[in-house]
């Protein structure tokens, strides 16, 4: 048998008898994550030992298995035998219970608490020849496959996520979003609805898309999407409204929008921009100015973002407008739009995911010679050697510069989840000016975006991996 005859001085009771049952613990302080040592391969003493060391630093050790456990934990390398034993036990919370090995749980003891789930804690089965596994429910715990084996699915499901945006319809955007992110991860091939069912995520409607192929999926994409729709947003300065009101007049160009004399652009719209190649991350250090690009390993992107600062306090909201004035005087500028620090600790930090941090920004658009913008497929437009490319500046305090690196750098998905997990794993707010611990009533310090993933308890991920 797997289980065994409860330590620390009580025979096993019946799983009914769950709180009765709990190892005593005389200071809990973690009421949320219950323990269950699965003996085989442990050991009887063994097990002892270990629930004696959990519950002395604060955590809830079962001996019996119920559907009150969080965590089971198994020195069993024999995967199979023990998701077999786990399903007989006729358990309904199975598929939300994290089913770990001994490295969990020692790590776990090291911090002093709960660390995050990663997918290298997990004890995975194997059903026939795909490796069907328990997938993290965050974004921030699942790193970018190395090849999208989903791509034909998660490129529809990201069509839809794009039409949600555009036509600012939340709930199915979000819904999208989470299910994309997931596929992204998953080291297999979803080959039926069948093997979506236990992932995170994954509604039934969502089920219903990656069970249809062929006719339908191009449906989705060719269709629904309105790939004009689309074009028009890329521009800087053209909103849901605009194209909807450009489309809805019969325009599918941007040739047929200039040639319409009724079509009013404004400065941001005449300028136009284009999509750059794929820019490496780069950090520089000059005079005491700090210049950081990151970047998500994306072939194509329609802007690069800058964080500037400065080690010297306060001087950080002045540096975007020496840079402006410095572009414009070697004539790169052609459209700024600046925002002045509002920043203030009464402020921070924000309890809604998605919002705006209070830095001095501005965003730009630069007159660039077509030689030094590469890629993107668009050709630099007749009569002109030059094209239009985004820009965005942010100059956060030295002492914020990892919370503001954190923020700018991954999927929208990716920081949404952090925020969600710091939220709901972790009874902290993070947002990208700080990290606040609610239950210790204090900011967390960070010098480094490693520092942020520590205080969370998450495993560090390069900016590349966070596209899952």
């Amino acid at each position: 048998m797997l289980s065994a005859p409860g330590s620390c001085g009580r025979k096993r009771a019946r799983p009914a008898e769950v709180t009765a049952d709990a190892c005593e613990c005389k200071d809990v302080k973690f009421g949320d994550a219950r323990l269950f040592l699965v003996e085989r391969k442990m050991g009887r003493s063994r097990r002892s030992f270990l629930t004696k060391l959990a519950t002395s630093k604060g955590f809830i050790v079962d001996q019996s298995l119920s559907d009150e456990i969080t965590h089971v934990i198994s020195e069993d390398k024999d995967a199979a035998f023990l998701w077999e034993w786990l399903k007989g036990r006729g358990l309904k919370n199975l598929p939300t219970m994290h089913v770990v090995g001994i490295g969990w749980f020692t790590e776990s003891m090291k911090e002093g608490r709960p660390v995050a789930v990663e997918t290298r804690h997990l004890i995975q089965m194997r059903t026939g020849p795909a490796q069907q596994s328990t997938v993290c429910p965050y974004a921030c715990q699942r790193r970018t496959t190395t090849a999208n084996k989903n791509k034909r699915f998660t490129d529809a499901l990201e069509v839809l996520v794009e039409y949600h945006e555009l036509t600012e319809i939340e709930g199915p955007r979000v819904a999208y979003s989470r299910a994309a992110s997931v596929l992204k991860s998953l080291p297999w091939t979803i080959e039926s609805m069948g093997g979506t069912e236990a992932l995170p995520c994954v509604g039934e409607k969502t089920r219903t898309l990656i069970q249809v192929t062929g006719w339908y999926y191009s449906y989705i994409v060719l269709n629904i999407s309105d790939q004009e729709y689309i074009l028009f947003t890329s521009v800087f300065g053209v909103g849901p409204k605009t194209a909807d009101k450009w489309y809805r007049r019969g325009l599918r160009s941007f040739s047929q929008i200039l040639a319409d004399p009724d079509v009013q652009l404004n400065r941001m719209q005449q300028n136009g921009t284009s999509r750059l190649q794929r820019v490496r991350n780069s950090t520089s250090a000059s005079k005491g100015l700090w210049l950081e690009i990151r970047c998500l390993g994306k072939e194509f992107g329609h802007d690069v973002d800058f964080i500037v600062t400065t080690a010297e306090p306060g001087r950080e909201n002045s540096l975007l407008p020496l840079i402006m004035g410095r572009l414009e005087e070697q004539g790169l500028l052609l459209f700024q739009a600046h925002h002045p620090s509002t920043l203030a600790l009464k402020k921070i930090p924000c309890r809604r995911f998605e919002a705006m941090d209070y830095y001095s920004k501005c965003f730009l658009i630069l007159k660039l010679e077509g030689s030094r913008v590469q890629g993107g497929g668009q050709a630099v437009p007749a009569g002109r050697g030059w094209r239009a490319v985004r820009v965005d500046l942010v100059a956060p305090p030295i002492e914020r510069f990892a919370f503001t690196q954190l923020g700018w750098t991954g999927s929208k998905q990716f920081e949404r989840d952090l925020r969600r997990f710091a939220r709901v794993e972790r009874n902290m707010l993070l947002d990208n000016h700080a990290l606040f611990d609610k239950a210790k009533n204090q900011f967390l310090a960070a010098v480094t975006e490693k520092d942020i993933f520590a205080h969370l308890g998450l495993e560090y991920m390069e900016p590349w991996q966070r596209n899952a």
